[in-house]
């Protein structure tokens, strides 16, 4: 009985790839506190990239200082305007829960309003759950804080890697590509689903939240919510949970005007919610985000839900794009190796953009 002798080229190849991924797994699993900046530094690269080359390609810019110019755009974009948000809210927010008897006077008038209600009746809304509710609340808030220093360490985290990234792009792309296991057309198909699901996650769920806060504190302002700069901020932060969005904070905010006894402002609010706050996430949908990049809605819902568990805030964006990746990957495998008659290209949102380009 003859056995086959196995390749000593294959089991060096099987040796060294264990050794790689186990490498590979250690570097990543100590060092995953800063995945989430790495993870920034390739979207502000994506982002920035063509600006980047005008600059130092055809304007002539040191590779250093275009760098530094762009890192500098960055903090005047995101981190200054981070640290504005948080000094108002954490504040206010904090300034608010402090005052119980408020809230206590709040919450009886919804007590009482909810329990003159058919249905909304059998809801359990005792002092000891608004106690249990407050204390949960409160208890949040040293996580918060440290989620606020752990935000700004990856921001710095992203601006570093950032810099080395720019300074050296057109080696590290020529590197990438040399790494990437695919034919030139289906690794052109993966950069610019790439760039499509980067573009439309870093640049629309901010432009989203910003117009829905905006639109939300304008009606709060209107219709006589305290503080309503404060509770538009969140309206908008609350667009970016998938599914209930903004109706997770304006719900319970028309409920306590109806029981506060502004029974025709509790209408105007909640009419101007459902039309205004709520149709402006449709508007911008099919005109604006749609020119950024058209993505499922399914990919975008599970993708934010995988990716903010997988990677924090910055899952927002790199939780929809592995999604797509799966897919995608689904569709090079069977160009790569597929037969002919079984190439049926599925639609991960991005097809019809890549046949244009």
């Amino acid at each position: 009985m003859s056995y086959r002798k196995i390749d000593n080229n294959i089991l060096r190849q099987i040796v060294l790839i264990l050794l790689i991924g186990l490498l590979g797994f250690m570097i990543f699993f100590n060092l995953r506190y800063f995945t989430p900046g790495a993870l920034g530094a390739i979207t502000l690269y994506i982002l920035f990239r063509k600006t980047f080359f005008r600059l130092t390609e055809q304007q002539k810019w040191r590779k250093s200082l275009a760098s530094f110019f762009l890192m500098f755009t960055t903090l005047v974009i995101i981190a200054l305007p981070l640290w504005l948000i948080i000094e108002v809210m954490i504040p206010r927010i904090s300034s608010l829960l402090a005052n119980r008897q408020v809230i206590i006077e709040k919450f009886n008038a919804v007590k009482t309003f909810i329990a003159s209600k058919p249905v909304l009746n059998r809801i359990n809304l005792s002092d000891e759950s608004l106690l249990r509710a407050l204390g949960k609340v409160t208890a949040y808030f040293p996580g918060i804080l440290n989620s606020v220093a752990e935000i700004f360490v990856n921001i710095f985290t992203a601006l570093f890697i950032l810099y080395f990234m720019q300074v050296n792009a057109r080696g590290m792309e020529k590197r990438i590509r040399l790494f990437i296991p695919f034919s030139d057309d289906n690794t052109q198909t993966l950069w610019e689903e790439t760039k499509m699901m980067v573009r439309s996650n870093a640049l629309g769920i901010p432009i989203l939240a910003l117009c829905q806060g905006l639109v939300a504190i304008l009606g709060y302002w209107i219709f006589g919510v305290d503080n309503f700069v404060m509770w538009g901020l969140i309206t908008g932060a609350a667009s970016m949970v998938p599914a209930v969005g903004t109706m997770l904070v304006w719900v319970p905010i028309c409920v306590v005007v109806f029981a506060t006894g502004s029974v025709g402002n509790g209408i105007g609010l909640t009419l101007y919610c459902l039309l205004v706050v709520g149709g402006i996430d449709n508007v911008l949908r099919f005109t604006i985000l749609k020119k950024i990049g058209d993505i499922h809605p399914l990919i975008t819902v599970f993708g934010v839900l995988l990716g903010l568990k997988l990677f924090g805030i910055m899952g927002l964006i790199f939780g929809p794009l592995f999604m797509s990746y799966f897919l995608l990957l689904i569709q090079v495998y069977r160009i790569e190796f597929g037969r002919k008659s079984d190439l049926v290209v599925p639609d991960t949102g991005a097809t019809d953009e890549v046949r244009k380009k």
